[in-house]
């Protein structure tokens, strides 16, 4: 059997691709809203019911798919999600009521959650400890790619084929995933045919930092009563809470901001709406090589993720209050891919947490409750949304800067020391 020299970063390239999909399916409503709302007769409220439905239903799929990733593995637990959102995504296309967006866009938020937990999971099982940042990293700018992409890409689809035809083309594109997918993730590193034993030992040997190494037991499973018990935990759970409302603010409220503020038509939303997710993508990238360069240079985990994730709050407070007052279009989006630069910064030190804190089966279950948390604080930004914005979205951008400082403050005040947390003998 022929061994494929770096195998590791063909997986975690998948998951970025199948982040891609995720996200060209998820903006795809938002995008195409000021049609489809004007078509069947809905406004902003309801579009906003919907939203919430779709988040609630996300955050329910966070902590699910974290268990459901530790139980089947992330082999299995990303074809079952892919292949759910992508057939929800399609869907889409025969919704005419807000009952009907409902149904099918809470059934994209439970499915669409899956890659969130399963690629903290799945960058544990692959990548050393100080190469997890970064992968996730790679994953997240997925995310942002896809924000990218989809804006130009589903306006122009919308142009040619209208918004029914649209959602079922772009829910194609899970589908095709899932073919390499299968193929070339046969198994975990301890039994890949593919991967050379050069690069086994090299994934093997640096899953723990050096300073934790003999503290990790990998088949505890302690249950979510249980993970709630650790201080730690409630870094990544209050830390997410705050942090993540910050993203979501700019992938829900992004295309209605720039039709409100500016008067923006889709043609318009096409054109400028991908320009803050590069920012996203780079802080993605540069976030996540950051601390692992900070930690190959002999730093500690501890303060290798701190000071990553306090320099994206640093870079993202002054933008967001700056933005506020933003005159133009083109200065808006600008001072926006400046903010999703420093939150992507942040998010993937704060997102590699549960596998600097646990192992194993516990990894996948903290990233979800991680998740479920931050939805939920999503959830109560996307009510508060249409009340502070009736004559300007001022209050908007003061609100998210608010919200990186407490993220920090809740991973200082939870977290302590980043380091394998020793489990209690009760769930040994």
């Amino acid at each position: 059997m022929k061994k494929i020299k770096g195998f590791r970063w063909w997986i975690v390239t998948l998951i970025g691709i199948a982040t891609v999909i995720n996200y060209i399916d998820r903006n795809s409503l938002a995008i195409m809203w000021v049609d489809i709302s004007a078509e069947v007769g809905l406004d902003k409220n309801d579009y906003a019911a919907i939203v919430s439905v779709f988040m609630v239903m996300y955050a329910l799929g966070q902590s699910v798919s974290g268990r459901l990733f530790d139980w089947i593995g992330t082999r299995i637990g990303f074809t079952v999600s892919i292949f759910v959102w992508s057939l929800a995504c399609a869907l889409h296309g025969t919704a005419r009521t807000i009952l009907g967006f409902s149904i099918f866009r809470g059934l994209l938020g439970l499915s669409e959650s899956g890659p969130w937990p399963g690629a903290t999971k799945s960058n544990a099982e692959w990548h050393p400890a100080h190469e997890r940042a970064f992968a996730q990293g790679i994953f997240n700018a997925g995310a942002s790619i896809g924000a990218v992409i989809s804006a130009p890409l589903i306006a122009l689809l919308y142009i040619y084929f209208g918004w029914k035809a649209t959602f079922v083309i772009i829910g194609v594109l899970g589908f095709l995933w899932i073919v390499p997918w299968l193929i070339i993730n046969k198994s975990t590193p301890e039994k890949h045919p593919w991967l050379t034993d050069k690069e086994r030992d090299y994934i093997l040997t640096g899953r723990i930092p050096k300073e934790n190494r003999g503290k990790d037991v990998e088949e505890q499973a302690p249950s979510w009563g249980k993970l709630l018990t650790y201080k730690e935990s409630w870094s990544v759970i209050a830390g997410r809470f705050f942090f993540d409302p910050i993203w979501w603010m700019f992938v829900t409220w992004l295309p209605i901001y720039l039709t409100e503020q500016f008067g923006f038509d889709i043609k318009q939303i096409g054109l400028f709406a991908w320009v803050p997710y590069v920012g996203a993508a780079i802080g993605s990238l540069v976030g996540g090589y950051y601390s692992g360069y900070l930690m190959n240079k002999g730093w500690s985990l501890n303060k290798a993720r701190k000071i990553a994730i306090v320099t994206g709050a640093i870079i993202t407070v002054p933008a967001m209050i700056v933005s506020a007052f933003a005159a133009t279009p083109l200065i808006a989006v600008i001072l926006i891919a400046v903010i999703l630069f420093g939150f992507q910064f942040s998010m993937q030190n704060l997102q590699t947490l549960p596998s600097d804190f646990f192992s194993g089966k516990t990894v996948g279950s903290l990233a979800g409750l991680g998740g479920t948390s931050a939805i939920t604080g999503v959830l109560i930004m996307v009510w508060i949304v249409p009340a502070i914005t009736t004559t300007s979205y001022v209050p908007f951008f003061l609100m998210g800067a608010i919200l990186a400082p407490l993220g920090v403050l809740c991973v200082y005040l939870f977290g302590g020391e980043i380091k394998r947390v020793e489990l209690k003998e009760e769930i040994k």
